[in-house]
């Protein structure tokens, strides 16, 4: 596949490109603004209906069922990514990102006409499979376009987006919880697609050297119906059913037998939707696994901080909003600043700090939840938010430059799997945890209880943690010395 650009676009392929090409008025300007807005649609989705959560259970009921309305997002953005990579390698990546701002729009304007809790999650299932091909697919071109020492401030572009984000999804979600409009939450999503689609097609040109591929469906659908299985079976359980019922004890058994059966396929396929070979090697398992923690303590923070200050603190949504975006604030800073630091010190190291910063921030949330304040729970978030930053965007880029282009949307999107799949799973894990504590009761009904669930919860994230610390700590040693060059490749 060769990826071509209009006008001057053409020359930053070449190998003398360099850091000082990098910006909105380079050669690849058009192509870096059409990244950051699409970037924005999962930025802003990531934090714009959690504050909302309380005014949607109030209209539409399911408190209990709220979790899924995450769960089945991140599910199906999980196990859509690796399909979407494969058929970036045999179609492009403009037509993958192209479809997935559609799916996107498409579950937008449905979730905005949701009449019920069960609508309302189905049709997030569809966002979902929009952002499976929309995030990875905007990182995957960066890591085409742009070289390793480029990456570091191309990622100071890219954190800019989630730094803008943190602030307007939050307090667009509160504005519209506050004026009861939460529907526009996901119609707001209509002019940003819009804008999108618009600059990658105008911009973004590609020639693509077709050859036969084939896309492992079977390891695909074994994929999405274990995971959906497992999630369904954690988060049900001792909700819906008991834990020792026959159907939690199905969920959990064919689920896991599919997932083997799944594990069987991708050892035999000829081009498997999720290489075994990206789990294999120590920086892209010690990568995955970072993400795996990565998305836990992303979902634990953002599905019940904003809920927890409404309980218990009695606060409106665009308060505990904006205490929520102290989280996507320090992740931007600290993100934009990591390029400096792994270019100096390493991916590992940075890597390291980060992951033990965020020990230290979700640590002190655990301790001010016991008796929260809004100023001590956002300023937790922020510390959270700066190591997750420091962490995330260098284990990325370690994993993008350990291989060719040939496997870069391959690996970018394993890693962005994990993720997905660590905040699909998480926010399962974390509900059950809340559930089992409430009892089927409304934390408008039992704050106080509700109040000790969430703090439960933050221990589990504080877990996660820590092990995030010792899979950082087993990344290989990675200098700069080592750091392969990378240029992209016609």
């Amino acid at each position: 596949m060769v990826l071509r650009w209009t006008d001057d676009e053409e020359s930053a392929l070449t190998s003398t490109a360099t850091a000082s090409g990098v910006g909105f008025r380079s050669d690849r300007g058009p192509i870096l603004i059409a990244i950051m807005v699409t970037t924005g649609l999962v930025a802003i989705d990531a934090t714009i209906l959690a504050t909302a959560v309380p005014t949607i259970v109030g209209e539409l009921g399911g408190f209990s069922s709220f979790p899924w309305l995450f769960s089945i997002y991140l599910l199906t953005q999980a196990v859509s990514v690796p399909i979407y990579s494969k058929l970036a390698d045999t179609v492009g990546r403009k037509p993958v990102v192209l479809l997935g701002i559609a799916l996107f729009l498409a579950g937008s304007v449905l979730c905005g006409f949701a009449w019920s809790m069960p609508a309302l999650i189905a049709f997030r299932a569809v966002q979902g499979l929009g952002a499976g091909a929309v995030q990875p697919m905007a990182i995957t071109i960066a890591g085409d376009i742009y070289t390793v020492a480029e990456r570091a401030k191309v990622q100071g572009y890219i954190a800019s987006v989630w730094a803008v984000s943190s602030v307007v999804g939050p307090t667009l979600g509160g504005v519209f919880s506050s004026l009861g409009i939460w529907r526009w939450i996901f119609f707001v999503n209509v002019p940003v697609c819009a804008a999108a689609a618009w600059l990658l097609i105008r911009h973004l040109h590609e020639t693509v050297e077709h050859k036969p591929h084939r896309i492992d469906w079977t390891g695909g659908a074994l994929l999405t119906v274990s995971m959906s299985l497992l999630i369904l079976g954690l988060l049900e359980g001792g909700n819906a059913w008991a834990w020792s019922s026959p159907q939690s004890i199905g969920a959990f058994v064919v689920g896991t037998v599919l997932f083997l059966a799944f594990v069987r396929v991708e050892k035999t396929a000829a081009e498997p939707v999720l290489p075994l070979w990206v789990f294999t090697r120590r920086l892209l398992l010690a990568a995955s696994l970072i993400a795996v923690a990565v998305g836990v303590i992303l979902i634990g923070l953002t599905s019940y901080v904003p809920s927890f200050l409404e309980a218990l603190l009695h606060v409106s949504p665009l308060t505990s909003g904006l205490a929520l975006a102290a989280l996507t604030i320090g992740w931007p800073i600290s993100a934009s600043q990591s390029g400096r630091l792994y270019l100096r010190f390493g991916f590992r190291a940075t890597a390291l700090v980060g992951s033990c910063i965020a020990v230290l921030g979700v640590a002190a949330l655990v301790w001010v939840s016991t008796d929260p304040t809004v100023i001590g729970v956002g300023l937790s978030c922020f510390v959270v938010g700066a190591g997750l930053g420091l962490t995330s965007s260098p284990t990325l880029i370690a994993a993008q430059s350990s291989v060719g282009w040939g496997d870069r949307a391959v690996v970018t999107g394993a890693n962005l799997f994990s993720r997905s799949m660590g905040s699909a799973v998480g926010v399962a894990v974390l509900g059950a945890v809340v559930n089992a504590k409430m009892n089927g009761q409304n934390p408008q009904q039992a704050p106080e209880q509700f109040g000790s669930a969430v703090t439960l919860a933050f221990v589990v994230v504080l877990g996660v943690a820590v092990a995030m610390v010792v899979a950082s700590a087993a990344m290989p040693r990675t200098t700069t010395e080592h750091v392969p060059s990378d240029e992209p490749a016609e």
